[in-house]
């Protein structure tokens, strides 16, 4: 393994301290950042961070003054709008700089979860009936909708806008839960049908070839009152809500041939969606056993203990190992001849 001279772009207000003395990192919100740079530098990487807003110009400079062998692309939004990462991707691009994680395409089409649940359905991939409802029109239920439903934002992630009050059951609670969707969030609206069930992570690395990590599951000590389980932004971020509930991943008891079909099926999406890099399958098996796509997340948390990391380490690839592998991937991506 040859050092590199890796360029982490970030956001500006997670670039973590030179100094951590007396810090509890495990509960730094900029955790990923830590755990990836100082993972990067004991591996024997040279690794310069640079936090970013509003501006591309610092990009630039420090790709033309730095002459990294590679960019380490930790944004998850530009000037504060998700969808703005994929023209971030665009412009390394153009700079001729190689870069970890999904390319452009993959991220359009993967960001908006409307028109990936499109091209999903026409490739006869199981995903939840759906309707979208844009900023500032009123909610039109088709008779095909039926109760429950769950609202979330068409483009946001990491559970953004998602509580209990996600998941509705009359048209009264829609209505309401789409203007604060739309009034709170921002952005358009995504109505789907809630399936009720157990839900499940299938984390996979790899540019045309992939390898998919074993399939890991949301857990509950302790069911809610509403007994619906959940990813809301307070059981994925909320450590006291964690505890209350005993919320934790871990992997998924099932059949051998189950977890077959599953990891199938997180390929196809993989592929149907152009990812490459790597990216995490969201899914919900319903009581029948049927499985169907919920999102596919490219770019998901890196850091050392979370999902990914953990199902990658219990598929034999260690937290070091899983990081060269990306940066591998990222190197080994040729933008001109994708496509």
């Amino acid at each position: 393994m040859r050092p590199l001279r890796i360029l982490a772009l970030m956001h500006a207000h997670l670039v973590p301290p030179d100094d951590v003395s007396g810090v509890d990192v495990t509960e730094a919100e900029w955790k990923m950042e830590f755990d990836l740079t100082e993972t990067l530098r004991n591996m024997g990487h040279e690794v310069q961070t640079l936090g970013v807003e509003d501006d591309l110009a610092p990009i630039r400079k420090a790709v033309a003054d730095g002459r990294p062998h590679i960019v380490l692309n930790l944004l998850e939004s530009f000037h504060g709008v998700g969808v703005f990462d994929q023209n971030v991707v665009s412009f390394l691009e153009l700079l001729r700089v190689p870069y970890t994680g999904c390319n452009p395409r993959g991220l359009m089409l993967a960001r908006d979860k409307a028109l990936s649940k499109t091209l999903l359905a026409y490739h006869r991939i199981p995903v939840p009936d759906f309707v979208v409802v844009r900023l500032g029109r009123t909610v039109r239920r088709p008779k095909r909708l039926a109760f429950p439903l769950i609202v979330k934002s068409l483009t946001q992630e990491s559970s953004v806008g998602i509580s209990r009050a996600s998941v509705v059951d009359d048209d009264e609670k829609l209505r309401e839960r789409v203007r604060f969707i739309h009034d709170n969030i921002g952005t358009d609206a995504i109505v789907e049908r809630f399936i009720d069930g157990r839900e499940m992570y299938v984390g996979i690395v790899g540019n045309q070839r992939l390898q998919v990590f074993p399939v890991w599951e949301l857990q509950w000590e302790r069911v809610p009152e509403d007994g619906r389980l959940i990813m809301t932004d307070r059981a994925k971020w909320n450590s006291n809500y964690q505890k209350k509930y005993g919320v934790m991943t871990g992997p998924a008891k099932l059949e051998p041939e189950q977890v077959e079909r599953i990891q199938r099926l997180a390929k196809r999406i993989y592929r149907t969606l152009d990812l490459s890099g790597y990216a995490r399958i969201d899914l919900r098996m319903d009581g029948d056993g049927r499985v169907f796509v919920l999102e596919a997340n490219p770019n998901p948390q890196l850091a050392y203990g979370e999902d990914f990391a953990e199902s990658a380490e219990h598929g034999g690839l260690a937290y070091e190992a899983l990081l060269q592998r990306i940066l591998n991937c990222g190197l080994s991506w040729r933008p001109e001849r994708a496509g």
